[in-house]
């Protein structure tokens, strides 16, 4: 079983040791259950053992890759604003298979009924379970019954763009079925904290 983060867009501190130390320890706390620090490490490591990052491209630098790449396993593909660094770190496509599901992952793709076509014919010969596109900047989560695909767009987690929130996908891929998708807001574009 995998759990994936899917963005796109420059995004910092996406999960932090921090961060993820407070949430844990609130969400126990919170239910009556008192754990001691020292654990942490331990329930945190067996917690994020599966978990990958995915980005949809416009990463933003390469220096925000290698961060991203110091957390969990970061599978890539550049965008538009990408430059030459990010460029030669991670392709225009990526396909590969996450435990019995394919998928293909490009920045510019559109969505079921308007593909782009500098990727439509690749798209559909590969005909992935999963594929995975950015730059829009507008979340999607949608079907395309035609090739039997679910097509997303984690929306935009940085804070330049057009968009108003910032947002990723989370999901599990485990075996063959895709489950638990969930929209995670990272707050406002501006990046203050959505109320």
């Amino acid at each position: 079983m995998a759990k994936i983060f899917l963005k796109t867009g420059k995004v910092e501190n996406l999960i932090t040791k921090q961060n993820l130390h407070a949430k844990f320890m609130a969400v126990f706390w919170l239910n009556g259950v008192k754990i001691n620090d020292k654990h942490f490490e331990v329930i945190v490591r067996q917690m994020m053992r599966k978990v990958e990052i995915a980005d949809a491209g416009d990463i933003g630098s390469a220096d925000v890759a290698m961060r991203l790449t110091a957390v969990r396993p970061l599978r890539a593909v550049y965008g538009n604003i990408d430059g030459y660094p990010v460029r030669q770190m991670y392709p225009r496509t990526l396909r590969f298979d996450v435990e019995q599901v394919s998928v293909m992952m490009t920045h510019i793709g559109g969505y079921p009924g308007r593909y782009d076509p500098a990727i439509r014919a690749e798209l559909y010969a590969a005909r992935p379970r999963i594929f995975v596109c950015g730059h829009s900047h507008i979340l999607r989560v949608m079907y395309d019954k035609h090739l039997e695909c679910l097509c997303l767009n984690p929306g935009a987690a940085g804070i330049s763009g057009f968009h108003t929130v910032r947002t990723l996908l989370r999901f599990v891929i485990d075996g063959a079925e895709v489950r638990d998708m969930e929209v995670i807001e990272l707050g406002n574009r501006s990046g203050s904290v959505k109320r």
